[in-house]
């Protein structure tokens, strides 16, 4: 009997009719697309996007060149070269991040003692030029200036969680 059944099955197509009425239930019913540049869609407070290099209030860097964001890069992404000042410190000379092979797992956000380096929520970046793909100190530095009151208020959101 239920050779019969397989067979009446596979000569009447029933799964392509199962699929087909899927289609027309799916069909009929309300879409749920969102038309990307006037709708955003909302993003968690924790979401990973371009990197930052944050600064003090007073101006100052914060990375201290410790390299543990380095170390734990499981990709490999970030190059970091640092040099002692004057008054002893010691400081970046150069912080390279490849963003081609950063996979936005956050872990150089998480090892950093000083929180330096942070992933901001800014999803809304490309490049169209070879070499652009690798963020330099100067334009990390740059964007965690642009963005410090974005990255601020999602810090004070999350707080709770760290």
């Amino acid at each position: 009997m239920n050779a019969i059944s397989s067979y009446v099955k596979s000569l009447f197509l029933w799964e392509l009719l199962l699929g087909l009425r899927l289609t027309l239930k799916h069909f009929f019913m309300p879409k749920s697309t969102i038309r990307y540049p006037e709708e955003k869609t909302p993003k968690s407070p924790r979401y990973r996007g371009m990197h930052a290099l944050r600064r003090y209030p007073s101006g100052e860097e914060r990375c201290i060149a410790c390299k543990l964001c380095e170390a734990v890069c499981p990709a490999l992404a970030i190059t970091i070269d640092s040099d002692v000042r004057e008054d002893g410190t010691r400081r970046t000379t150069r912080y390279d991040i490849d963003m081609f092979k950063c996979i936005y797992c956050g872990f150089c956000e998480e090892a950093c003692p000083v929180d330096a380096i942070v992933e901001t929520s800014f999803t809304e970046y490309h490049f169209e030029e070879r070499g652009q793909q690798i963020m330099t100190k100067d334009k990390l530095l740059a964007i965690g200036d642009k963005l410090e009151p974005q990255i601020a208020a999602d810090r004070a959101i999350e707080s709770r969680y760290r």
